[in-house]
């Protein structure tokens, strides 16, 4: 698996071990050391394509990993194409549904395995390539249009913005439409057993979901919860 990564990592101790671990593994990163030099990385490719992924330190001396989240997902034609897996040294439970609220695919708090990192950066890009691989279909629901090849959606004819992880969350549910699924059975569904995700995980990506494409977020119609089971992807929709 052959691929461009980019670290935003103040550590240069972590970040030097980390790239040598990762280059063992036939992936490439970019290292820098401020989200002013990633965000410039991402906004300014300057004929470079976009990174695979991006692995962003929560607290970085410039700015508020967080803060650089929210930008990253704010930039057109990189909001969705990039995902992003969050380094921080804080374990509290909040700061990762902070962090997934924001935007990140995935949360690895400090210290890590190197082969931890690694395990999680190949599930995320199997995810990526998974879907680029999607024969050119785009399924339609109502108002809301789904187009796995391009990897897009819109509703109303309005593109609606999610992070990789999400819009594969959202592509599992749409598949199996009517068919009522456990939060274990929609990990599995996205990225298998491999990892350990925990429980509220999937209740803030569906949040996020839910936000991008109902009409009414606190009345859904598309994403329905069944209570002490998991969710359902409604068939029938305006």
């Amino acid at each position: 698996m052959n691929a461009q990564l980019l670290m935003i990592e103040d550590d240069h101790r972590l970040a030097q071990m980390v790239v040598q671990y990762l280059q063992q593994s036939a992936l490439q990163v970019d290292h820098v050391d401020s989200a002013a030099a990633g965000l410039l990385r991402l906004e300014t490719p300057g004929g470079n394509p976009l990174p695979d992924l991006v692995i962003l330190d929560l607290m970085l001396p410039d700015m508020d990993g967080l803060e650089v989240c929210r930008r990253v997902r704010a930039l057109p034609g990189v909001a969705g194409r990039v995902p992003i897996l969050m380094l921080t040294a804080k374990g509290d439970p909040m700061d990762r549904v902070i962090g997934l609220e924001v935007g990140a695919d995935d949360y690895l708090p400090k210290p890590f395995e190197p082969r931890e990192l690694l395990a999680r950066i190949r599930a995320i890009l199997r995810r990526r390539e998974g879907g680029a691989q999607q024969a050119s279909s785009v399924m339609r629901f109502g108002s809301l249009e789904i187009d796995r090849d391009a990897r897009t959606i819109s509703v109303g004819g309005q593109a609606a913005e999610l992070t990789s992880y999400q819009f594969d969350l959202l592509v599992a549910l749409a598949e199996r439409a009517g068919r009522v699924l456990t939060r274990d059975q929609i990990m599995e569904a996205v990225r298998g057993r491999e990892l350990e995700a925990f429980d509220r995980s999937i209740d803030v990506h569906m949040g996020r979901i839910r936000a991008a494409i109902e009409q009414d977020v606190k009345n859904p119609k598309r994403i329905l919860t069944v209570r002490g089971v998991g969710y359902v992807f409604a068939k029938h929709q305006e």
